[in-house]
């Protein structure tokens, strides 16, 4: 399997790899879906799912935002074109679609965070963006035009008037059309966006990115949890001590201190390896493999009927 083409897992991780984006025709030209757009539709339906719909509106509200979990309903009155179902943490319930990321065994699995399945009718989208992560990018059914712009950063400025996380003035500076089998991977902080040319599907392999403030709170809590119970101390008395300013010294002193706390391989590298692997959606551990086999019957949902499909359960 040549996920990526003639660019060697060596050249990728050297050239690309969080620097910049790369296309790959016919990456998994054999790839065979074992889930379809009326399955996606049917775990959209269920409590236990995070799901959202994103349908693109009028110049009062370009974009709408609706969380889930639908109704049949819901997808019955939707319009002939112009939205988007997304469906995180597909693999959690279709373990066939898990499979996929033995295609990536070049990077290691602990990285990986879920696989997010989206279904869009003609002109879907869920507007130019970017992510602080890592994704590649697999079109599975359809077209769908990807344009690509610059890096962003909390200073890009954002759309008002809507929840998405929409870039205000988006430049592109690339645009590539992907077919089934394509695969197109995007660095952390590159604007995107993707527009279904007809009804089509993509998987986002998405790849952990968890802020360093996060992780240090999560470390703050491992550390109080197992007792450490150090305790700031003032540096030798002198003068300054006696000051109401904190002076250089206090604040360097206070940072010695802490980087002391963490000189220490052993805490760090076990608090870190339960954090990069915790489950992310951890209520669903004790969901059985029936129940969840049960979340996605293979009913015709996204054309309005509940007629039964004929794939079966996945």
């Amino acid at each position: 399997m040549r996920t990526l083409g003639d660019v060697t897992p060596e050249q990728f991780l050297a050239d690309y790899w969080q620097q910049r984006p790369l296309l790959v025709r016919g990456a998994l030209a054999d790839y065979a879906s074992p889930i379809d757009g009326d399955e996606l539709a049917g775990l959209a339906l269920e409590h236990e799912v995070e799901s959202r719909l994103v349908t693109v509106g009028d110049t009062a509200q370009p974009w709408r935002l609706r969380f889930g979990p639908f109704a049949a309903e819901d997808f019955a009155q939707l319009p002939d074109r112009d939205w988007t179902l997304l469906v995180q943490a597909v693999d959690l319930w279709c373990p066939e679609l898990a499979g996929l990321y033995d295609r990536f065994d070049f990077l290691p699995r602990w990285r990986t965070d879920d696989i997010m399945v989206s279904y869009a009718s003609p002109g879907g989208s869920v507007g130019p963006h970017f992510d602080q992560y890592d994704v590649f990018l697999v079109q599975v059914e359809g077209h769908r035009r990807w344009q690509i712009g610059t890096v962003c950063d909390v200073s890009t400025p954002l759309l008002a008037g809507t929840e998405l996380q929409i870039i205000e003035d988006f430049q592109p500076v690339d645009e590539w059309l992907l077919a089934p089998g394509d695969l197109l991977y995007l660095p952390p902080g590159v604007g995107h966006w993707g527009i279904a040319e007809e009804a089509c599907m993509t998987f986002s392999i998405g790849f952990r990115s968890p802020s360093l403030s996060d992780m240090l709170a999560d470390l703050a809590a491992e550390l109080s949890a197992q007792g450490f119970d150090r305790h700031y101390r003032d540096p030798a008395p002198m003068p300054a001590l006696g000051e109401n300013e904190i002076a250089p010294l206090f604040v360097q002193h206070a940072k010695r201190q802490l980087l002391d706390l963490l000189d220490n391989d052993a805490l760090i590298a076990d608090w870190f390896a339960r954090f990069m692997t915790a489950p992310k959606y951890p209520d669903l551990l004790w969901a059985s493999e029936e129940s969840r086999q049960a979340n996605c019957m293979g009913r015709d949902y996204l054309n309005g009927e509940l007629k039964e499909s004929g794939r079966g359960e996945v």
